[in-house]
């Protein structure tokens, strides 16, 4: 099924699976507060079992247009499809537990028209639960360390910062923007391949980032534009399976994105660093945590046989923010804010 017929240069595409009641509580914003002259919001639904499809009928009807799939297809592999499946100039991947406030996209939209070389871009996303604070997954704007661990303006590891305006000053350029409100072109998005369907969930959205980065992109996150994410939805802080994909999906995300050689390099330094991790859950007596490490050690070394084609450029060594070493700021300089 293909959504035809309409002229507007936004699609609010948001990703269900059986999640009628996030529908029930997110959606109404996004349909209230989203300018509907440059923008429809569709929900592709992933196959859903529950009454998510009569919820969208009964209580959302001509507001909302419906992109149904025969299964579950995933995070990355539903918007790959779905985006496959919809012809607009920009895609804005919405998290189902996303509310908006009035005005949020046409900063977005008004910054990409406007800055060509842009390939993506995030609002600032701040906490559904405490609207002073930053939200975990994206706050204002992702980078990478020079070791490749992922953090953000407004939040290292678990610290999370209060909004006290310390980010508003300018649009600013990032390595990776989050895939709860994620903006982009969408040609640019398919030109990098879209989602890597692979990591099944976790930095995937890095993943694409980085690649439209090597191919002259630019990502930024825009200040006047903002949401509240209430996250946490799939796999809480501390579960095992978390700890394993973000393990074992940060050490593809090094081997497919950085030039060979230069790639086995940094792999052999976080091999040191992830034994360290290793160690601490052991010491804690988190043996499931410290089992999820090696497991995705021991993965990874199937999974990069999947990758043969590398770059020729390091970004670690031209972008915003890969200068620094993040573990040693934050655990023993005691560096809790960006």
């Amino acid at each position: 099924m293909e959504i035809e017929g309409s002229k507007k240069p936004v699609a609010i595409i948001i990703m269900n699976w059986n999640g009628a009641r996030l529908l029930e509580q997110f959606l109404p914003s996004v349909c209230g507060m989203t300018d509907s002259t440059i923008a429809d919001v569709i929900v592709a639904d992933n196959g859903s079992t529950d009454d998510s499809m009569t919820v969208l009928k009964e209580k959302f009807g001509s507001a909302v247009k419906i992109l149904p799939f025969d299964k579950n297809y995933g995070y990355a592999g539903g918007y790959n499809k779905a985006i496959k499946e919809t012809d607009y100039k920009y895609t804005v991947l919405l998290n189902s537990d996303v509310e908006v406030p009035e005005g949020w996209l046409t900063p977005l939209f008004d910054y990409m028209e406007s800055h060509e070389d842009v390939m993506a871009c995030q609002p600032k996303i701040l906490s559904y639960v405490d609207k002073s604070c930053f939200e975990y997954a994206g706050a204002a704007g992702g980078y990478i360390d020079c070791h490749g661990y992922p953090y953000c303006r407004g939040r290292i590891f678990s610290s999370i910062e209060k909004d006290e305006g310390q980010y508003d000053k300018s649009v600013e350029e990032v390595f990776w923007a989050s895939g709860a409100a994620l903006m982009v072109r969408t040609d640019a998005y398919l030109r990098a391949g879209g989602l890597d369907e692979k990591f099944f969930a976790h930095m995937e959205e890095i993943d694409l980032c980085w690649r439209m980065h090597l191919q002259g992109g630019r990502v930024v996150m825009v200040p006047c534009s903002r949401v509240y994410h209430l996250g946490g939805g799939s796999l809480p802080a501390g579960n095992p399976r978390k700890t394993y994909l973000n393990f074992r999906n940060n050490l593809v995300l090094l081997h497919k994105n950085l030039p060979r050689e230069e790639g086995r390099r940094l792999l052999f330094i976080r091999r040191l660093y992830d034994a360290l991790a290793f160690f601490m859950f052991v010491a804690k007596f988190d043996f499931k945590n410290a089992a999820a490490v090696l497991k995705a050690h021991r993965d990874f070394k199937e999974m990069r046989k999947m990758y043969n084609d590398f770059p020729a450029v390091n970004m670690l060594k031209k972008l915003p923010g890969c200068d620094c070493n993040i573990i040693f700021d934050y655990y023993l300089k005691g560096r809790k804010k960006f």
